[in-house]
């Protein structure tokens, strides 16, 4: 199980710290949520910040855009160390192209889905994405409760990677905990992303690890 926790519920006065702790944990990936207001109604941070946070991490950065055009940011999150840059598949107009462009600078390329959005949307290019992050909240808040159909979803997911024959990871975002979290595996998860259940805890490692072994 690949864990991946979303700094976006880090404490940003001691961000260092909190890396710090994720590159001790037995977590697998940083992910880093990129909002702009106008996609979804929040702001978090952007390049600059991205940048500063490659430095520090020893853990590839699973880098989310929650954004409107994103294909116009592929090569600057690229140099800001991207390893994986997931796009939504709402705000693409040519999702395959921005899906070629992300895997020609060496990005794993993904695509995220909200929780309107159904699965077989993906069913002519699923052999492209590497991985598909499933929203299971509302995306642009942290702390909200976790939408249940998203189980479904990953179950219908799976079999259109299976009859493919296809590599893509199932990553999903939201309301991720242990119960949630060992749901979600059991549907065919591969990958969790968890802000507020890993920064929040008096044990964050101790989570993380949690998740590792569901």
């Amino acid at each position: 199980m690949i864990v991946s926790p979303s700094l976006l519920s880090a404490d940003f006065l001691h961000l260092a710290k909190d890396v710090e702790m994720v590159n001790e944990s037995s977590a697998d990936w940083f992910h880093l949520d990129i909002m702009d207001g106008v996609f979804v109604p929040n702001i978090s941070y952007g390049l600059p910040l991205v940048s500063q946070i490659k430095k520090a991490a020893r853990k590839p950065l699973d880098v989310h855009l929650m954004i409107i055009q994103p294909e116009r940011y592929v090569e600057a999150f690229h140099k800001a160390g991207a390893d994986i840059l997931t796009v939504h598949y709402e705000a693409c107009t040519h999702l395959h192209r921005t899906l070629q462009q992300i895997k020609s600078l060496g990005m794993k390329a993904g695509v995220a889905l909200n929780p309107h959005t159904p699965v077989h949307g993906l069913d002519d290019i699923i052999q492209d994405i590497d991985v598909v992050l499933l929203m299971s909240v509302n995306p642009g808040f942290g702390g909200q409760s976790f939408i249940e159909s998203t189980l479904q979803k990953v179950t219908k997911l799976k079999k259109l990677i299976k009859e493919t024959a296809s590599s893509t990871c199932i990553e999903v975002d939201g309301g991720v905990n242990f119960e949630t979290g060992r749901r979600l595996v059991e549907a065919g998860a591969d990958a969790l992303v968890a802000g507020s259940f890993v920064f929040n805890s008096p044990d964050p490692k101790k989570n993380i690890e949690g998740l590792k072994n569901l």
